[in-house]
């Protein structure tokens, strides 16, 4: 299993948000390149990315920091999420060495988009679903809507997207825990991977996902935790690829 730690951008630094409100924001770095470079230094080989003003904005607000750390990391891998709303956006960031775009909100307000898209840019789509109680939501968490994410990655599957990245936004930036249980449930429910995000703690929730790995999760995406320090990258990241 892959542990991925994230970089989220607001106004060119290194935040992060408590489910999602841009009102709740601790600063972490006025630098988020070296912030990705200590990432990389301990063992990172891919990047989650998330331009926040991008994603509130509906089109890109940091992509310079964005570039900035493709050309100074190239041996990481770059998946990169908000604010992506066409395909020019999307040609702009695989220009620069973005290895995966994220589709969010538009992935589920226009759904032949990522048909679209991911035959148009093959192996470099990425869906994040948001869900709560599993519900989809969009516009940067403010609203649920009726779609269920199951039957949404299903679709998306059947699309040709890479992999779906699942977040529960009532765990994302609390450290409450995985929900291991819909994140497993999800992956059981489609061929592709599943990345979990929202509410990694500690290392007990390392092992948690990792005795589900065999469901469909390549992957987990760290944030908040790895800033505040209940979770050591370098020795999380060691555990996680055990499983």
């Amino acid at each position: 299993m892959l542990l991925i730690p994230a970089i989220d951008l607001k106004d060119g630094k290194c935040v992060r948000l408590r489910q999602g409100r841009m009102d709740e924001d601790t600063v972490f770095s006025d630098d988020p390149v070296a912030v990705a470079g200590k990432w990389v230094s301990e063992g990172a080989e891919r990047l989650h990315l998330v331009d926040l003003d991008g994603a509130f904005a509906g089109v890109p607000r940091n992509a310079e920091v964005i570039h900035a750390i493709r050309a100074t990391y190239p041996e990481v891998r770059i998946q990169v999420g908000g604010g992506i709303r066409d395909e020019e956006t999307i040609q702009g960031y695989l220009n620069a060495g973005v290895d995966y775009v994220i589709i969010g909100t538009k992935a589920v307000s226009a759904p032949h988009f990522i048909r679209e898209v991911a035959a148009e840019f093959p192996g470099h789509i990425i869906v994040g679903l948001d869900a709560k109680e599993g519900k989809v939501a969009i516009d940067g968490w403010s609203k649920l809507s009726h779609h269920d994410v199951i039957d949404l990655a299903q679709k998306f599957e059947d699309d040709g997207v890479e992999a779906i990245i699942y977040t529960d936004i009532s765990r994302d930036g609390m450290m409450g825990g995985v929900n291991v249980e819909a994140t497993a449930r999800l992956a059981r429910s489609i061929r592709i991977p599943v990345i979990a995000s929202g509410g990694i703690h500690t290392i007990a929730d390392i092992h948690a996902l990792g005795k589900v790995v065999g469901d469909g999760i390549m992957g987990a995406i760290t944030g908040r935790a790895i800033y505040e320090g209940t979770l050591e990258f370098a020795s999380a990241r060691k555990i996680a690829e055990q499983y």
